[in-house]
């Protein structure tokens, strides 16, 4: 979830073939002093969202002092490593998303997942894998942005759905456009039947969030999709979010997650902190939307967001 494909700077993907950070078997408890460089390098995964992220995150360092510059690195195998080898300094992430996939790094594919529902047990396991890479997680925001499913406007109010248990217990029949992996993955339609009781007669395999999904379920073939927190065209099928009151989604909070040698300071803690005390999970649907659907820059929306909120002066 959440990867893009971009071509990759020839530089970047040289350099993290032979410099990853230092090698598993060296790395202890965290004894290097947070470092606060002058110039720091934002990664981007690529995606709107992390764009958007990225130049929020740059925007407001330039605003602290800092020089800044953001690379975009679409394959996490491969940002991650410059993170932890300091070409980039600091990316944004999601909370559960990356405490997993650092779990399968660093004790194999096998590896039992550690994100949950739950974001303290999450950051817990989230900081615990990183501190031996070099990696320091900043705290989380209010943003999450986790799957989700969506309905009609019409269909919700039809059957008096606000939330997913509303839906299992209407005792209606769902047909879900969705990914195909949905199928097997626990916190799709296994956890949807396992959790709320929803009934879910069968996968329609047209992607997470996807027009064709949207569009199966704005005209009736499917009941429901399968989507993200932040999607930012809902309105435009007449789709709503049905609140997952159970918690059955991993806490996938937005976290700056930093290079410490290079970008451990309090200081470069204090200055995104100030982002995480405003930005909402609505605020990121609508930020995305007037990239995706008005085609602004990434760069302008996030700098009319920071203003608007006081942070650019």
């Amino acid at each position: 979830m959440r990867c893009r494909t971009r071509a990759v700077p020839a530089v970047l993907l040289a350099l993290t073939a032979c410099s990853t950070g230092p090698s598993l078997e060296n790395r202890g408890a965290v004894t290097a002093s947070p470092g606060d460089s002058d110039h720091l390098t934002i990664g981007s995964a690529g995606f709107t969202e992390s764009d958007l992220l990225a130049q929020m995150y740059a925007q407001l360092l330039t605003r602290a002092g800092y020089r800044t510059s953001i690379l975009t690195v679409a394959n996490r195998e491969l940002y991650e490593p410059a993170l932890e080898s300091g070409q980039i300094d600091v990316v944004p992430e999601y909370a559960a998303t990356f405490a997993d996939w650092l779990g399968a790094k660093t004790h194999g594919a096998a590896a039992k997942p550690v994100g949950s529902p739950d974001l303290g047990a999450t950051m817990k396991a989230l900081r615990a894998l990183a501190a031996p890479r070099g990696l320091t997680v900043l705290p989380p925001g209010r943003a999450v942005d986790q799957n989700a499913f969506a309905v009609t406007a019409g269909y919700a109010r039809a059957h008096g759905l606000r939330t997913l248990g509303d839906l299992g217990a209407a005792k209606l029949k769902v047909r879900l456009a969705a990914g195909d992996e949905c199928v097997a993955r626990p916190y799709c339609a296994p956890g949807l039947k396992k959790v709320y009781g929803i009934d879910i007669t069968g996968v329609d395999p047209k992607g997470v969030g996807t027009t064709q999904a949207k569009r199966a379920v704005q005209d009736g073939r499917d009941q429901m999709v399968l989507t993200t927190t932040t999607d930012a065209t809902l309105d435009q099928f007449g789709l709503v979010l049905l609140a997952d009151d159970r918690h059955l989604q991993n806490a996938d909070y937005v976290v700056p997650v930093v290079n410490r040698s290079r970008a451990g300071s309090e200081r470069v803690a204090k200055v995104l902190g100030k982002l995480n005390d405003v930005l909402t999970t609505e605020d990121l649907a609508r930020l995305n939307q007037q990239v995706d659907s008005w085609r602004r820059l990434p760069a302008d929306v996030a700098r009319t967001y920071l203003t608007d909120k006081g942070l650019l002066k």
